[in-house]
């Protein structure tokens, strides 16, 4: 018997230099494709694509979902201007994640959305976003620490007790590591908020019912071959399959 199957949606970027100019290349972060791989699933990229009947076979090809980090989402999705703070946005991969968040619905794919993912998430299910953090009253806590610290501990979150991620977690306040200047505003019907900063930043949201859907707004593929609490994420995912 095969293990499962986890699909990672991957981002894009148009090469600009000497070599191969004007190439889009498709990827994704090595730490994605570890941390699936020490929880028992076997990873699989999925790349963006345009055609909605091969967005629907590639999730319902895979075992479950992994929506993974990357740039800002077009505020046109849900219903806003772009400001001034927003910064890049990718649309094409907008289009094709909303896509695959709908397929992974109507299949009941278990979903698990890491930073950009979490947001997608949101959008996807009719809530909104803050475009910086700027914006939110009462964020004092610095959300994007310097890169070269990418595997270190960074602030800590409270974990509602009773909730899904408390449960696979197994504790109700845990030290995260942090890299994004957008956050979760409006939450999209049918969701719960589950964790917080220790400012007003949304941290993590969950969906109660038989379709498992978790988003958080930190990377823990990033501290799951150190951590066991960020590892149990991804087992938890695998679980679900």
């Amino acid at each position: 018997m095969r293990k499962p199957m986890i699909g990672i949606t991957c981002n894009t970027l148009l090469v600009d230099g000497a070599v191969q100019p004007g190439i889009t290349r498709t990827f994704v972060n090595t730490p994605y494709i570890d941390a699936v791989a020490l929880a028992g699933g076997i990873p699989l990229l999925l790349p963006p694509v345009t055609d909605s009947a091969l967005i629907f076979d590639q999730v319902r090809a895979v075992d479950g979902l992994i929506l993974s980090g990357g740039p800002d989402i077009d505020p046109l999705l849900y219903k806003e201007e772009p400001l001034t703070n927003i910064g890049t946005v990718n649309h094409a991969r907008d289009q094709y994640e909303l896509q695959v968040v709908q397929a992974a619905e109507k299949l009941k794919k278990p979903l698990l959305g890491i930073c950009r993912g979490i947001q997608m998430i949101n959008v996807a299910y009719g809530g909104t976003l803050y475009q910086d953090l700027s914006d939110i009253d009462g964020c004092n806590i610095k959300h994007f620490q310097s890169v070269s610290q990418f595997n270190t501990l960074w602030h800590s979150i409270d974990i509602e007790p009773t909730s899904t991620l408390a449960q696979i977690i197994g504790k109700n306040e845990l030290a995260v590591n942090s890299y994004h200047h957008q956050a979760l505003k409006t939450i999209a019907p049918g969701f719960t908020v589950t964790a917080h900063a220790k400012d007003p930043v949304i941290e993590a949201i969950e969906r109660q019912g038989n379709h498992f859907i978790l988003g958080v707004q930190w990377h823990p593929e990033l501290l799951a071959e150190k951590y066991a609490a960020m590892l149990s994420l991804f087992q938890a995912l695998v679980k679900q399959t």
